[in-house]
């Protein structure tokens, strides 16, 4: 499929360049066809006004009102100035009859007075006898005809016509260079559309990496959810059947009972879980496709931290895990009280980020032996960070989340904010116990942290280290509330 596609684009790209390669050199060669013809124009206009100049004028019989061209003495140089530019010259009397010229043989064209230039087709006779023969012009002949561009100008003094001069110039001064420039167009536009051919392959191959990415990720989405979705679906499939057998094999209504409201409280705790499992998808669906419209209030992040702290210690006492909070208090030189009164609020989505900090504390609670510790902190940057280093163009919130677990492996840390990913599960059973709950975890819980730090415009990292614990660092930007 990616290949046909790819193909198709190249084909595309390739065929609508060398459309409008050939409309280019059209113009170019429709351009450069016209100069022609226009210089060659010219070349004739000028050489006419040099013999209208040159013409000898004599009164005829002595009668002033009668006039005629003394050939001998009007023709007489110019024949040796038009042999160096191949031009010809014919000069008819003023009833048409041809009176003098440079060919050898007449043309047979009738006369048109034109001055601005035309393109004439004369047709030569075959014989021994009879050749056409133009000096000092080469012609573009091709069987038996040949082009010449000509120019006609009728002489007249006062109101009477003295005659008329043709001057023709040989067509293969515009047809020599425009086949010339036909051949350099068609192999510059032949090597220009192979360029872009292969061009055209590379660059929509580079184009289809990110959708046969997307793709990829979207095929193990689809089956890494289909197997999140077919577990719990079947074992609440089984329970239902255990329990309907139960209700007809049972003897007394007490057994029945009993066994009932256990199949049942498995079949809720399950359906919990698959409901979770559908909001999540569905969250993460939403911020992919952008349509979430969560509006954002001013959050205290202090005391949504301590809120979770509290919650998250009453729910692991038997772990005896040291679970503290540290608010790194403002510098001494903050003394504005508005800004002191809120030195740990941001706007965002409470329950979003709710959500976002249960999950790391959650996690590094669940990663840490008992007698560990998990240490959360929330620190404001402004400026520059004296630890890191990092310049930072407005005010942010990070918080820090440290655990002294089992670490994750180097090669995991790459692809732990993947949708379903989950490390070796031989790193669970180091925590005991807790093993048989990670096992009911989805997988999309960093998943998840992550997209709702990018929805909030800020980055998430970890550092981690085997054997020695964990660090989840999110920096989220202190904007205020629209």
């Amino acid at each position: 499929m990616f290949q046909t596609t790819r193909r198709r684009l190249a084909v595309w790209y390739t065929a609508i360049t060398a459309v409008l390669l050939l409309l280019f050199a059209s113009g170019v060669y429709l351009y450069v066809r016209s100069t022609l013809i226009e210089r060659i124009d010219d070349t004739l206009n000028h050489v006419v006004e040099i013999v209208e100049r040159s013409l000898v004028v004599e009164p005829i019989n002595g009668d002033v009102d009668k006039f005629r061209i003394n050939l001998e003495a009007s023709f007489r140089d110019n024949a040796d100035t038009v042999e160096d530019d191949h031009i010809d010259l014919e000069w008819f009397s003023r009833t048409g009859e041809l009176l003098w010229s440079t060919l050898s043989e007449p043309l047979n064209i009738p006369i048109r007075a034109n001055r601005t230039g035309e393109t004439v087709r004369v047709v030569k006779e075959e014989s021994e006898n009879s050749k056409f023969k133009i000096p000092h012009s080469k012609l573009l002949t091709q069987n038996s005809v040949l082009l010449l561009r000509q120019v006609t100008q009728r002489v007249e003094v006062g109101r009477q016509v003295l005659g008329y001069l043709r001057v023709s110039h040989p067509w293969f001064e515009v047809t020599k260079p425009s086949r010339q420039l036909i051949f350099d167009l068609a192999l510059g536009i032949g090597l220009m559309v192979v360029c872009v051919g292969a061009s055209g392959w590379f660059l929509s191959g580079k184009a289809m990496e990110p959708v046969g990415e997307s793709y990829q990720r979207l095929k193990q989405f689809t089956a890494d959810a289909s197997h999140e979705l077919r577990s719990p679906i079947t074992l609440i499939q089984t329970n239902v059947q255990v329990a309907l057998a139960d209700l007809d094999l049972a003897e007394t209504e007490a057994t029945t009972s009993l066994h009932y409201r256990q199949q049942l409280k498995v079949v809720e705790r399950l359906t919990q879980r698959l409901g979770k499992l559908v909001n999540d998808l569905l969250f993460l669906a939403r911020q992919d496709s952008g349509i979430s419209k969560d509006v954002f209030s001013s959050c205290p992040l202090d005391a949504l931290l301590m809120e979770l702290v509290e919650e998250q210690q009453l729910l692991v006492p038997e772990k005896k895990i040291a679970l503290s909070l540290d608010l790194v208090d403002p510098p001494a030189s903050e003394t504005s009280p508005e800004l002191l009164e809120n030195w740990f609020t941001l706007a965002g989505n409470w329950d979003q980020l709710v959500q976002l900090f249960t999950n790391l504390i959650a996690n590094a609670l669940h990663y840490t032996p008992a007698g560990g510790r998990v240490k959360v902190e929330l620190v404001r940057i402004e400026g520059i960070n004296r630890v890191s280093g990092l310049r930072y163009t407005s005010a942010q919130l990070q918080v820090k989340v440290s655990d002294t677990g089992v670490g994750i492996p180097a090669e995991a840390l790459p692809r732990l904010f993947d949708r379903f990913y989950r490390v070796d599960p031989a790193r669970t059973h180091t925590t005991g116990n807790t093993a048989t709950a990670s096992a009911t975890g989805s997988g999309l819980g960093l998943a998840i942290a992550q997209a709702i730090v990018e929805h909030h415009q800020g980055h998430i990292q970890v550092e981690s280290i085997q054997g020695i614990g964990t660090t989840f660092t999110v920096t989220l930007p202190i904007t205020l509330e629209s």
